[in-house]
């Protein structure tokens, strides 16, 4: 007699995909999402490796109150060179169509980097001419420099066969192939399925508990504007190591 199958046929388990040891060309370090806690950047990059290269994810503003001076902060050290996050591309849209990406970004943690900014008296309900009002003071506020310094960010960064991003990658094309976009805001699938190439990617965005090295991922951020722990994935010829506020 023939025996019904009730689950259907067994699911083949998905094959292993190996991963070298992560092997940077040189030293350097990758600070987690910052969103306005100058108090724990500066306490975390004074505890790094002297004289080595600092990449922060991105998201060094919104949330937090000190988004200001975090930005001057970082566009100050010649060793740190931050990367472009989501927050950082909603500042720069509010910037540009402030009466069509103002109120998102107002929603999102814009509110606080205004405050650091000296801009005071908005609400995320602010519309219309107010949002233009708002948008000449923060771009006064900011100055021409920081302005094309944060235009100009880069979305990726990496040495060997480490690469640096804010929010994930495709992993079923090339980085070189990739949009900016999908740097910046993720990718659909990055969670889900190993890269191919042996990639380890470091990637802040999505908040852990504690920092996580798997599947060619390395995640780090850990909520610092809330938690008050800010995470740095340190790289050497050993191998990384995590370090954390």
């Amino acid at each position: 007699m023939k025996i019904p199958t009730l689950f259907g046929k067994r699911k083949q388990p998905e094959p292993e995909v190996h991963f070298d040891p992560v092997k940077p060309d040189a030293p350097f370090c990758v600070i987690g999402d910052i969103h306005g806690r100058l108090d724990l950047f500066t306490t975390l990059v004074a505890a790094l490796p002297k004289d080595t290269t600092i990449i922060c994810v991105g998201d060094l503003v919104d949330r937090g109150d000190q988004s200001a001076q975090v930005l001057r902060f970082a566009m100050d050290n010649e060793l740190i060179s931050p990367l472009m996050g989501n927050h950082e591309q909603m500042m720069l849209n509010f910037l540009k169509s402030p009466e069509t990406e103002g109120r998102r970004w107002l929603r999102n943690g814009g509110l606080q980097t205004l405050a650091s900014f000296g801009i005071a008296g908005i609400t995320e309900a602010t519309s219309g001419d107010t949002l233009i009002r708002v948008r000449d003071d923060l771009y006064e506020a900011m100055g021409e420099d920081m302005l094309i310094w944060l235009s100009g960010l880069d979305c990726i960064a990496w040495s060997g066969n480490v690469a640096v991003v804010h929010a994930g990658a495709n992993p079923a094309i090339p980085l070189e192939q990739h949009d900016p976009d999908t740097f910046i805001w993720g990718h659909a699938d990055f969670r889900k399925i190993p890269r191919s190439d042996g990639f380890w990617i470091v990637h802040g965005h999505t908040i852990v508990d504690r920092p996580k090295m798997r599947d060619g991922r390395i995640s780090i951020d850990t909520g610092a504007y809330a938690t008050g722990q800010l995470t740095a994935a340190v790289f050497t010829p050993e191998g990384v190591e995590f370090m954390s506020t």
